[in-house]
């Protein structure tokens, strides 16, 4: 099924490994000229920059740290000058550790926080300027945030104040025709997955209703959803891709 995203110009920050790499090539692959930032891995970033060039579209791999006013300034600035507008936003960059809340120190603390919800605040809030009617926001969430992770206080605070700050803009700025989303995955076979003993790996299935750990692939299926027409008069909405937990 064609999305019909042809010439549509899209950014999509943590662009480069897992859910957002899925996310970036899938937006390629359906016809969009994409933007990409990163935080620090070069080789992860030169990797999606070798498979971009295998699609349409004029595409950038741009490093930025969304946590930094500065670095999103930059980043927006390389928007403007490659795409001019914007159609399609994608925060993905997100942030997260394991740390008991008695031991979380405020540094830890502010990091994530900083990533995943000061970081929202800071692309949105930057992106409106190229902004074209009819543009989409969808931000990566967490099923963390409905259900609490031991030892990911900061974390599930985080993705909280996601649906929180999403719910609000979608009134704010649905008047301009701007529609805002959150897709929000359980246990998905990322890098941090990849790290999981076998053991846990089976638990987190057995907590599944499907029996298995997704594929990103499947988060970046839902997110092509909304960013495209077909999903038109979706705004305000947290849709779960966590096979059934």
């Amino acid at each position: 099924m064609s999305f019909q995203l042809d010439g549509r110009n899209a950014l999509v920050t943590g662009g480069t490994r897992g859910i957002g790499r899925a996310i970036a090539l899938g937006l390629a692959r359906e016809g969009c000229n994409v933007v990409a930032c990163y935080r620090g891995d070069e080789q992860a970033a030169r990797r999606l920059e070798a498979e971009l060039e295998g699609t349409p579209g004029k595409h950038r791999v741009v490093q930025a740290d969304v946590s930094r006013p500065g670095d999103v300034d930059r980043l927006l600035d390389e928007c403007r000058t490659a795409l001019g507008t914007l159609d399609v936003v994608v925060h993905n960059a997100g942030a997260v550790s394991h740390v008991p809340f008695a031991e979380l120190q405020p540094d830890e603390w502010h990091r994530v926080i900083d990533t995943n919800l000061t970081g929202m605040y800071l692309v949105v809030r930057g992106a409106l300027p190229l902004a074209a009617e009819g543009a989409s926001v969808v931000v990566i969430g967490s099923k963390a945030a409905m259900v609490g992770v031991p030892l990911r206080a900061h974390y599930t605070a985080s993705k909280a104040g996601v649906l929180g700050l999403a719910r609000t803009l979608s009134k704010e700025l649905g008047p301009r025709g701007i529609r805002v989303n959150v897709v929000a995955p359980g246990i998905i076979t990322t890098d941090a997955a990849a790290g999981l003993s076998e053991q846990q790996a089976q638990r987190y299935r057995s907590m599944t209703s499907l029996g298995r750990l997704g594929e990103p692939e499947e988060v970046a299926d839902v997110v092509l959803f909304l960013a495209s027409s077909r999903s038109r008069y979706m705004t305000g909405e947290t849709v779960h891709v966590d096979g059934g937990i």
